[in-house]
């Protein structure tokens, strides 16, 4: 899905805007430090006090340097209370320039101590002077402009400076917090938990600033050998900062596996957005679940169930590529962001190797196990612009992986039933079931020998202003939101009333349904299949129901049950698509199946292509090993005819034969072929008709 128009100039704005804003502020304050220490020259004045309060400030600087260093953190937006505290001590005593210094030796040397960060240090220095600089102006406004030359000494420190103090601490914290704010916050217009946290700490730090400051400012002019010993309170106080930073990461953190939560990963995931925009790359998200984990904690209990996301997460953290980030959203859910991709593609083969990595073998006491796991891949800017929908999407492309069992899905618009035009689509979709609006049109089923074996019902919708929809476009509509049930309701109690008319006109041809997974698992669908056939007095034999080996992968023993319980009302049943998905002997020994329908992509290129032609000569052997019946389905020339008789193929369907039809179509084809069956030659020329016409799109209801 490409960027939504509206979101564009926004989008463009920002890459103008925001990239340039802390480039910007350190130029501006590099200008004015600049300025202000050739003014200072100028004017014969020191940069810095000298003698006994120089080398105590200097100390005590260093002191809260080494304390910031060995703390081992990274440096936050909301910045340090010592520093603040110290830097505005020196601006009311020195002034502007002096306290720049004091500042940027604490930023800057920080910042160099932790290299990956100097970048943020630049901006952090830059901003600070503009925040000492805005305090400066505020104190200027009260009279008071101090230098190392000339001290501000006022004849008392009691409450008559309070103003003067209130205003300097004021226009620091406001200036330089609103700037780190709008340079380095994330882009999604709401406080993030931590900056949350960061902003009730500046009170903190505005109240040690008012009380910690002139304490500073009053023993560098009567004790300044004193000084170095505020390094305990200014110490205690950074410590307090951390801490409450420190519990608001907790709150970030999962706490069975120690990975980031959901919302720490929207709040990465907005900071990896705009540095992918600053620099034009794309980002990716893979949305991780485990299938079937739900057994698990049912077996083995919930603490094992634990011990089991533990070696999960274990694993998930050394199988991320270089860069890449992982988080736990709840239950059995897990994401990896990666912050720059190449592609695509790379970040489908990324999500690959995750679940490859996760899909091996876990030991739990003794027991062996193996999970399986399904991902979705959305990607920044192609599938959407912002971090909720970019988590939405992942989610929406591994629910399909779930559905299509494939392991690996990245986003599709076309497959998102959430988007506006598709739950517009699906409200007409609703609608048009409940007044009878869609169709059914049936297929015939020939035995090589112009025998009739049977009808398939695809189901086929007209829209009032789109035209004719795709089925396959509609029913992963339904699928995706909860309708197919409905809709399969529908299909069959249409069928089954075609069925009795046709009957009662002597017509007695067996009709196909094709059923979901969904209805499959249904509570009740096997009694309410009954339930139909007896209320249109239709006897079991005359339905059959199309069903495909997934309704054996979610829950294998309510699947079994359904199953068992439609063969025993006599309910014929059939496998779809074989060939495309997961097939196996073993899943055939478990479907009481009578009949397995080769899929057309096998058979349109029987002709032509050899490995085609091995799999369904295989398939047929091993089907009829079975007992079962096979039909091929999407058979349109004379030669893959002739192959598939020679083979020894049961039946055919495919336009060859005839494309699927309104029930009245269907009646005059039933009754014209009634005595005589269907044969080949004598329909050449009816059949390269219908093939000059256009053809109905989509697929068979499955």
């Amino acid at each position: 899905m490409k960027p939504t128009d509206s979101a564009a100039p926004a989008s463009r704005l920002r890459r103008l805007v925001v990239p340039a804003l802390p480039g910007t502020i350190v130029i501006v304050a590099g200008l004015a430090l600049a300025t202000g220490v050739i003014w200072t020259l100028g004017q014969g004045d020191a940069l810095f006090p000298a003698g006994s309060v120089g080398w105590s400030l200097a100390i005590l600087t260093g002191v809260i340097v080494g304390h910031l260093v060995a703390l081992g953190r990274d440096r936050w937006w909301g910045g340090t209370g010592s520093g603040a505290a110290l830097a505005l001590a020196v601006l009311l005593l020195y002034g502007w320039v002096p306290a720049t210094l004091v500042s940027l030796s604490v930023v800057v040397l920080v910042g160099a101590a932790r290299r990956h960060r100097w970048r943020q240090a630049v901006v952090h220095g830059a901003v600070d002077i503009l925040g000492i600089g805005a305090a400066a102006l505020g104190l200027a406004a009260f009279g008071v402009v101090s230098s190392v030359r000339q001290p501000w000494s006022p004849k008392a420190w009691d409450l008559t400076v309070l103003p003067e103090v209130l205003v300097t601490a004021a226009g620091y914290l406001l200036v330089s917090r609103a700037l780190l704010w709008i340079s380095l916050a994330p882009r999604s217009g709401t406080l993030p938990a931590i900056p949350r946290t960061a902003v009730v700490r500046q009170a903190l730090v505005g109240i040690a600033l008012l009380g910690i400051s002139p304490l500073i400012a009053v023993c560098a002019i009567h004790a300044p050998l004193l000084l170095p010993l505020f390094a305990v309170p200014l110490i205690a106080l950074d410590s307090t900062l951390w801490i409450a930073r420190a519990r608001a990461e907790e709150q970030l953190r999962d706490p069975l596996t120690g990975l980031p939560n959901r919302q720490w990963l929207l709040e990465r995931t907005w900071t990896a957005l705009d540095e992918a925009e600053r620099v034009d790359v794309r980002s990716a998200l893979v949305l991780i679940d485990l299938d079937r984990f739900r057994s698990v904690n049912d077996t083995l209990g919930h603490l094992a169930g634990d011990r089991l996301l533990l070696q999960i997460a274990d694993r998930l953290r050394h199988a991320l590529p270089r860069g890449a980030e992982a988080a736990r959203l709840g239950g059995d859910e897990f994401a990896v962001l990666l912050p720059t991709t190449d592609s695509l593609t790379s970040s489908q083969r990324v999500a690959r190797n995750l679940v490859a990595a996760l899909g091996s073998p876990l030991d739990l006491d003794g027991l062996t196990l193996v999970l399986e796991a399904s991902a979705g891949v959305a990607v920044f800017p192609d599938h959407a612009l912002d971090a909720e929908g970019l988590l939405r999407r992942a989610d929406v492309a591994m629910y399909q992986a779930k559905r299509d069992r494939s392991g690996v899905e990245l986003y599709e618009a076309k497959r998102d039933g959430n988007t506006p035009d598709r739950l517009g689509l699906l409200g007409d979709l609703r609608r048009a079931l409940d007044a009878g609006d869609v169709e059914l049109h049936y297929q015939p089923k020939v035995g090589f020998d112009g025998h009739v074996a049977g009808l398939e019902a695809l189901v086929r919708w007209v829209h009032p202003d789109r035209g004719r929809v795709p089925p396959d476009e509609f029913i992963a509509i339904a699928e995706s939101s909860g309708l197919m049930p409905r809709l399969t309701e529908y299909v069959l109690e249409t069928a089954l009333a075609q069925v009795a008319r046709w009957r009662a006109m002597g017509l007695e041809v067996p009709v196909a349904v094709n059923v979901s997974p969904r209805d499959v698992h249904s509570p009740g669908f096997a009694g309410a299949v009954a339930a139909r056939l007896a209320r249109h007095r239709v006897p079991p034999g005359a339905l059959q129901l199309e069903i495909t080996e997934h309704v054996l992968l979610e829950d294998p023993q309510r699947a079994a049950d359904t199953l068992a319980g439609l063969t025993a009302h006599g309910v014929k049943m059939s496998l779809d698509d074989f060939g495309t998905g997961y097939s196996s002997l073993v899943h055939l020994r478990r479907l009481p199946v009578s009949e397995l329908k080769i899929d057309r992509s096998f058979v349109a290129r029987l002709a032509v292509d050899t490995e085609d032609a091995e799999i369904v000569r295989c398939t047929l052997d091993l089907a009829h090993s079975l007992g079962l019946l096979v039909v091929a389905e999407g058979v349109e020339d004379d030669e893959t005819w002739e192959r598939l008789r020679d083979l020894g193929c049961d039946a055919v369907q495919g336009w060859l034969v005839a494309a699927a039809m309104p029930p009245d179509e269907t009646t005059a084809w039933l009754r014209a072929r009634g005595e005589r069956g269907w044969h080949r030659e004598s329909e050449t020329a009816a059949l390269a008709a219908e093939k000059a016409a256009e053809r109905p799109s989509g697929q068979v209801l499955n």
